[in-house]
């Protein structure tokens, strides 16, 4: 059965989105469009691609993530340089590696730009902080004065994945002389499941969203005592509220979620021994979804 897959943010954690994606094959499910944000838009763009669930393992198993992280080099090794680059960049990490690797597999199914993919296929999220708007990619590139048709797969998954001050922003020039600036989608929306399953619109297939989770999605209130904390509770807040009203007021049955606790989205070092757990975590939960799944 052809279906639509929906796939959250959340970092190096969305190795437990690839055994989930796994398990749904096996069941004979075969996803006909794909959404992500972050995390989720590299595992949308590579089923899109025509990955499956094992190939994108095999792909994960190749590379030694945290050569992903790419610090910028400087002439005078002065640990308090880094910080300074922070201030100038942006973000500790160029990301440019990871935009070369995600390009790099793309291409060894033939997929560069939206143009090689069916349209409407494959849709990721950004989010546009000069403007403050999160950008469906590549609905809304036309806004930019860019051809959504001709604009890299890769580049695309790479502005979704920019985690604010870990790599650095992506910026766009448009018809305006100034760049735009883009970081990771889930600032707006980390789980963007309204873009295939809306109210008062008719679904042309079922949609599953799997969405990596706290404890049954239960978050503890945020304590806020000084600006630090504020911080990140504000960034927090940015991140997953606008997702879970929206969940609040649809039906969960057509949502895969994986309790995930104790890693963190940008732990690159992962042991072996973890991403398999993981990748385990994500195929236990999936079985038991599927077994009650209605659609």
């Amino acid at each position: 059965m052809i279906i639509d897959g929906v796939f959250s943010g959340g970092g190096i954690k969305g190795f437990a989105m690839v055994g989930a994606i796994q398990v749904i094959e096996e069941h004979g499910f075969v996803f006909g469009r794909t959404a992500g944000t972050s995390a989720g838009a590299i595992i949308a763009a590579f089923t899109s691609a025509g990955y499956t669930g094992h190939q994108i393992q095999e792909l994960l198993n190749e590379i030694d993530v945290s050569k992903l992280l790419d610090p910028r080099r400087f002439w005078v090794p002065i640990p308090f340089t880094r910080w300074l680059m922070l201030y100038w960049k942006l973000g500790l990490y160029k990301g440019d590696a990871l935009e070369r690797w995600v390009a790099l597999k793309l291409a060894e199914k033939g997929v560069v730009t939206f143009k090689d993919l069916p349209r409407q296929s494959l849709r990721v999220i950004a989010s546009d902080i000069t403007n403050g708007k999160l950008v469906v990619i590549p609905d809304d590139l036309g806004a930019y004065g860019i051809d959504p048709i001709s604009f890299p797969v890769a580049k695309a998954v790479r502005m979704s994945c920019s985690i604010p001050y870990f790599f650095e922003p992506v910026r766009l020039k448009s018809q305006v002389k100034t760049g735009n600036v883009f970081v990771d989608g889930g600032v707006l929306s980390n789980f963007p499941m309204w873009l295939f399953d809306s109210e008062n619109v008719k679904k042309t297939r079922p949609v599953l969203g799997i969405k990596l989770s706290g404890d049954n999605d239960m978050k503890k209130p945020e304590e806020v005592d000084n600006a630090i904390e504020l911080f990140g509770a504000l960034f927090k807040t940015m991140k997953d509220a606008h997702d879970s009203r929206y969940i609040s007021r649809k039906h969960v049955q057509n949502i895969l979620f994986i309790p995930m606790k104790g890693i963190s989205a940008t732990d690159f070092l992962l042991t072996e021994e973890s991403k398999t757990e993981l990748i385990a975590r994500g195929r236990n939960y999936a079985g038991m979804f599927v077994k009650k799944w209605t659609y």
